[in-house]
C-alpha cells in the first residue's frame, strides 16, 4: 500500500496532479481544491490510497490524514466508489461530513454529483458511529438527530445478528428510517419492528447472505 507521497508537481490538471517521485511520474487524483492550490514545480506531500483493480492502479491523494480516513470509510458504503467518495470530499469538509452523519441528514450527500438519494441515505446509516461530529446536534434531555443515527446503526447490527447480510440490513434500515416518525427513529425497539416489517417474509432469502 502506498500511504503517502512527496514529490515535485510536474503537471497539474483540474482533478489530478502528476508527482515526480524518485524520477517516476505518478498521476494522483485529487479534489479540485488541492489542484487549484498547487502549481507546477511545487513540493507536494499527499496522504494516499491506492485502488487496485484488474485493469488499473489508481492513486487518490489528500492533504490531511483525516480526509484519507473518511475517504476509506466512504468506500465501505454500499454503492460508493472511489470517484464518488472523492466527489463527497470535494464538496464537503471532514467536519461537514461528520456533522451530516451525526445529524442523520443525507441532504448534503444528495447534492454531490453521482450520489443518489438511496446511496446518500446508506452513507448516513453505514457510517453512523464511525465518523464523529465535532459537536452535538441535539439539546440536553431531548433525543437529537445524532441519537437517531446511532439507533439506526444499532438496528443494523441487530439485523446482522439475526442473520441478514450487512447490505440487506443497511438498505432495510435506510428504507425504514425514511418512513419512521421522529419517535420511532429515536428508539431501537420501534425502529427494529418497523425495519422487520419492511423486510417481510419475502426478504428472508437475504438472511445469511
Amino acid at each position: 500500500m502506498i500511504s503517502s507521497l512527496r514529490g515535485r508537481a510536474a503537471f497539474v490538471d483540474t482533478d489530478s496532479i502528476v508527482l515526480e517521485v524518485g524520477g517516476v511520474g505518478l498521476t494522483v487524483a485529487v479534489t479540485p481544491h488541492v489542484a487549484a492550490a498547487t502549481d507546477v514545480g511545487d513540493d507536494v506531500h499527499l496522504h494516499t490510497n491506492l485502488i487496485v483493480r484488474e485493469d488499473s492502479l489508481s492513486l487518490f491523494g489528500f492533504e490531511t490524514r483525516e480526509e484519507l480516513i473518511v475517504f476509506t470509510q466512504l468506500l465501505s458504503v454500499t454503492g460508493v466508489g472511489p470517484k464518488s467518495a472523492l466527489g463527497v470530499l470535494a464538496g464537503l469538509s471532514v467536519a461537514q461530513i461528520a456533522e451530516a452523519v451525526s445529524a442523520d441528514d443525507d441532504a448534503p450527500f444528495r447534492r454531490v454529483s453521482g450520489i443518489g438519494p438511496k446511496t446518500a441515505k446508506l452513507i448516513v446509516v453505514q457510517l453512523a458511529g464511525k465518523v464523529v461530529a465535532p459537536r452535538s446536534t441535539g439539546t440536553p434531555g431531548t433525543p437529537g438527530r445524532g441519537a437517531a443515527s446511532g439507533v439506526a446503526a444499532q438496528v443494523t447490527q441487530a439485523l446482522i445478528g439475526l442473520g441478514w447480510s450487512e447490505r440487506a440490513a443497511a438498505e432495510a434500515v435506510a428504507s425504514a428510517v425514511e418512513e419512521a416518525t421522529p419517535a420511532e427513529r429515536a428508539a431501537v425497539p420501534a425502529l427494529l419492528r418497523l425495519t422487520l416489517a419492511t423486510l417481510g417474509p419475502a426478504r428472508k432469502e437475504h438472511a445469511g447472505g
